[in-house]
């Protein structure tokens, strides 16, 4: 199966249409939102292309393909206006591997008894191996910071690639 998989949209319309656009474009199965969808958050500026109700339609519209996770800027009222449900955290089968979807910078510090971890929030793409886990961040698709830019991920198969929002590949894991 294809995954597309973000983080941090942080109600930016024009990166929710982007990556709309880009999951039908792949023909990918499933698009994986790993939390902060419509708030900008307080120690973010406000996005060029701020669009929170824009946001909601927009991915509403592909509600049953999406599997999303809560963040730190996600709230209780965010979804009351989704129309699919935004999960805490969640423990599921991608592509032959044992992956664990979460939201938070503390992740690297804890132990897994899991093939992989996907997360988001710290809008800085990674991928890296402790403890025989790989851990994944799409980094933000709106915000980024660091050295990074704004970027997604496809997972194909038994592929996973992180890219710019421009298609320049960050990093590229193959696994058997």
């Amino acid at each position: 199966m294809k995954y597309l998989i973000c983080s941090d949209i942080h109600g930016a319309i024009d990166s929710t249409e982007f990556l709309i656009n880009k999951f039908h474009f792949l023909n990918c199965d499933k698009f994986i939102c790993l939390g902060d969808v419509l708030y900008h958050g307080p120690r973010n500026d406000l996005p060029k292309e701020y669009a929170p109700k824009k946001v909601i339609q927009a991915l509403n519209s592909i509600k049953e393909d999406i599997l999303c996770i809560q963040g730190n800027c996600d709230a209780e009222v965010d979804q009351m206006v989704l129309d699919f449900p935004l999960r805490k955290e969640l423990d599921m089968k991608i592509n032959d591997k044992n992956v664990h979807l979460e939201h938070g910078h503390h992740l690297l510090d804890k132990v897994y008894d899991t093939d992989m971890v996907l997360f988001g929030h710290t809008h800085i793409p990674l991928l890296e191996e402790k403890d025989s886990v790989i851990f994944i961040n799409p980094g933000s698709i709106t915000i980024p910071k660091g050295e990074s830019k704004r970027g997604y991920i496809v997972w194909d198969n038994h592929t996973i690639t992180g890219y710019t929002i421009d298609d320049t590949i960050v990093f590229q894991y193959d696994y058997e």
